[in-house]
Parts: C-alpha cells; sequence; structure tokens
C-alpha cells in the first residue's frame, strides 16, 4: 500500500483571536490518493484552522507526527517531509516549496491578485510549481464557465466568480492534495453542485486526495466524501500547558466515518 499524502498524530494548533483563544487536537489523521475528506461544522468550530494547518498554511503548536509528501522528479509523491520540525528550525523556503508543489488552496474569500487578470491568478499555481499548462488553463476556465472572463480583473467579479476562478487556479498546477474552504458557500445550489463535481473529478483523475471544509453534508456526501463532524465537547480536560479545560467553551470534532476524532476546545 503506497504511503498517505498526509500522516498525522497527535497535533495540536492553536489560535488567538481579539475575543477568543481556540484549541485544535488531531490524534491521528491520514490522507492518501484518491481520499474524499469533508469536514462539517458551523462557523467557529474550528473547520479552517484544521484545513490551514493540514495544508501547511498554519504552524501548530506540537506534534508527535506531521508527514507530508511532496513530488518526486517524475510528478509521483516522493520523500516525506517532517513539517512540524520544518516550522519549528523556520524553514521557510522548505515549507513554501512543499506547498507550492503539493497543495492546491481554495481559500474561503478566494484570495485572489486583485491586480493580475483572471488568467494571470489562475496561471500562478503553475509559474511557482514550474509546470506551465496553458491548455489545462483554457479547460478549467470552460469547465467552469469563467473563460470569458479571462482578461476581467478580480475587481470586475461577482462573488461566485471569484470563488470559481480560485478552485481553477487551486487546480491548474495538478496537485497531490487538494484543499478547499468552503468553495460552495457564494454559489447557489446547481452552481455549488458543478464546482463540487469539478473537484472531485479532478482530484480522481490526477490520484489527488481532497479535503474539503463544508457547511454542505449533503452535498459531500452525494459526492462520495467521509464525513468528519465538528461537534461541542464542553467535558474536554484541558492539558497541561494551561489550555482550556473543563467548563470552558469548548469544541469537538467527531469522526462519523473510519477516521478517528479530531478535537478542539476553546
Amino acid at each position: 500500500m503506497a504511503a498517505p499524502f498526509i500522516d498525522i498524530d497527535g497535533l495540536r494548533a492553536v489560535r488567538v483571536d481579539k475575543d477568543r483563544r481556540f484549541q485544535l487536537s488531531v490524534p491521528r489523521f491520514r490522507l492518501s490518493s484518491g481520499d474524499r475528506v469533508a469536514i462539517i461544522g458551523p462557523s467557529g468550530s474550528g473547520k479552517s484552522t484544521f484545513v490551514e494547518t493540514v495544508a501547511c498554511a498554519r504552524a501548530p503548536a506540537s506534534a508527535v507526527r506531521f508527514l507530508v509528501r511532496g513530488r518526486g522528479q517524475g510528478g509521483e509523491a516522493g520523500a516525506a517531509m517532517d513539517v512540524a520540525e520544518a516550522w519549528a528550525r523556520g524553514r521557510e523556503d522548505a515549507l513554501t516549496r512543499l506547498r507550492s508543489r503539493t497543495f492546491g488552496y481554495v481559500h474561503q474569500a478566494g484570495g485572489l491578485l486583485a491586480f493580475l487578470s483572471v488568467r494571470a491568478n489562475i496561471a500562478l499555481t503553475q509559474r511557482l510549481s514550474g509546470r506551465s499548462d496553458p491548455g489545462l488553463i483554457e479547460e478549467l476556465g470552460a469547465a467552469l464557465g469563467i473563460r470569458a472572463l479571462f482578461a476581467s480583473a478580480p475587481a470586475q467579479l461577482s462573488g461566485g466568480q471569484r470563488q470559481r476562478v480560485a478552485i481553477a487556479r487551486a487546480l491548474a498546477h495538478r496537485p497531490l492534495v487538494v484543499v478547499a474552504d468552503e468553495p460552495t458557500a457564494s454559489l447557489d445550489r446547481r452552481n455549488a453542485a458543478t464546482v463540487m463535481r469539478l473537484l472531485a473529478d479532478a482530484a480522481a483523475s490526477a490520484g489527488a486526495a481532497l479535503l474539503v471544509a463544508t457547511h454542505d453534508e449533503a452535498l459531500a456526501a452525494e459526492f462520495g466524501f467521509t464525513i468528519i463532524g465538528m461537534h461541542d465537547d464542553p467535558d474536554h480536560d484541558g492539558g497541561p500547558d494551561g489550555s482550556p479545560g473543563r467548563g470552558d467553551d469548548s469544541v469537538q470534532a467527531v469522526a462519523l466515518t473510519p477516521f478517528p476524532a479530531v478535537r478542539g476546545d476553546r
């Protein structure tokens, strides 16, 4: 059996906002080629913190194991990087290379660069990863209904159009792992299904894993995702480092299918 793209044990991530402290605990998580996993939960339950940490966009507070396999010379999954160690040692260049070559990331707010055209935004991931493929950009534009917008600036687009451009950009360099934070939040039901189908089909054809944070459990189930739900856990005990404990406003993410629990405290 091939090694997983993402291999996590005992990971803890902390997020501090102006009005709260949130701690996410991940006892065990694996993500392999062809996997489709959906993180389900209300706003504030930790979905974004989870996907950002898994995608190496947010430093973990600690981890027993946090390995991510990048691409080898032939485009296949290569050697694993110890991500927790890379963060601890400040290896920003190595982490940047890993993110650009391994992950396709769809941000909740789109994250498009205002000074680039739609086409240039989509091509950005190809340029950063060294995988130029103009034909794929055309294919993605047609599939998502945005090819007529290629010369436009992001400011000229609707929210739904910006989100579709962000999805095309995430897929353009054929990543091993596609991570999407609420990719259908700005879309109507028909377009949401179209986008989810594109994400699922593109990941499957490339042998990539797909990790999605979403409020829409029914849509995720329709496309065969393994579901992990985020739930309140008021009885969770705090850790020895003074993290929030029993009686605090806490959150627990419970694996409803084969994955074990992902738990958060806030």
